[in-house]
């Protein structure tokens, strides 16, 4: 890789087996990042491998689960790695293999745009991953999702609840908007900020801000402003109540 001059731009691959996947962060990236530069993209390892050699790339930005070869399957490929590689993934499990395997940083999908700025930051100086990021404790206000013909920006606090569908999740707006992302719900769980949003049920993540009541009846149920009534299961109860405890003002 050639020594880079101040004003010249990082050239970047995307590695993801989902089209999706590589067009929404190759769109973020031509939007948000001017310091990067997309020259490649690749749907598998081998295409990787093969793509990686060809451009020569600065960064990797690279899908951890993948079918056949997976993330750490490509990063075994390369003893000495001439370029610095960039986790994005929708599980939040990998950091401490993250950290061993030597990466500059990860990310998780849904990507927020506020993450991939930190990212671009580490990726132009020198510093190594060296801790499990918490996007937690960071200013989340919006979130990405795919579109059919790009991406959508919403509002956080605008998002009222969510519902699993197998691997997709349904986005219900409070302007009674619905929107079905190719994420599952634990995704959205593990990038929300949990102070505001509660899973209250294994198919259901509602946002706090939106909550009207509570009952106990028939098991347990809470009712949101929009007068949808959703079941509490009796694992996700006492996380629940907690949450309502520590932050809502009782009378």
């Amino acid at each position: 890789m050639g020594t880079k001059q101040p004003n010249d731009c990082l050239s970047v691959i995307i590695v993801d087996d989902e089209l999706f996947g590589r067009e929404n962060l190759k769109c973020l990236i031509e939007i948000y990042c001017p310091e990067l530069e997309v020259v490649g993209m690749a749907s598998s390892v081998v295409e990787a491998i093969i793509l990686v050699k060809e451009r020569k790339p600065d960064v990797v930005f690279l899908d951890i689960n993948m079918p056949v070869l997976d993330g750490f399957d490509f990063l075994d490929a390369f003893e000495n790695r001439p370029f610095k590689v960039v986790f994005v993934t929708a599980h939040n499990d990998f950091g401490i293999k993250a950290v061993k395997a030597g990466l500059t940083d990860y990310i998780l999908k849904p990507i927020n745009i506020k993450e991939l700025k930190h990212c671009v930051k580490m990726l132009s100086g020198s510093n190594q991953l060296t801790h499990t990021r918490e996007t937690s404790g960071e200013d989340q206000s919006t979130l990405i999702i795919p579109s059919l013909h790009g991406f959508e920006v919403i509002k956080i606090e605008d998002i009222m609840h969510l519902i699993a569908d197998g691997s997709y999740t349904s986005l219900r707006l409070k302007d009674g908007k619905e929107k079905l992302v190719t994420r599952t719900l634990k995704a959205f769980e593990d990038s929300l900020p949990p102070a505001q949003f509660c899973r209250v049920h294994k198919s259901h993540l509602v946002n706090m801000a939106f909550i009207k009541d509570f009952s106990t009846r028939s098991g347990g149920y809470i009712t949101l402003m929009d007068n949808t009534v959703i079941n509490v299961s009796r694992r996700k109860t006492p996380g629940f109540l907690q949450k309502i405890r520590s932050g809502m003002k009782r009378v």
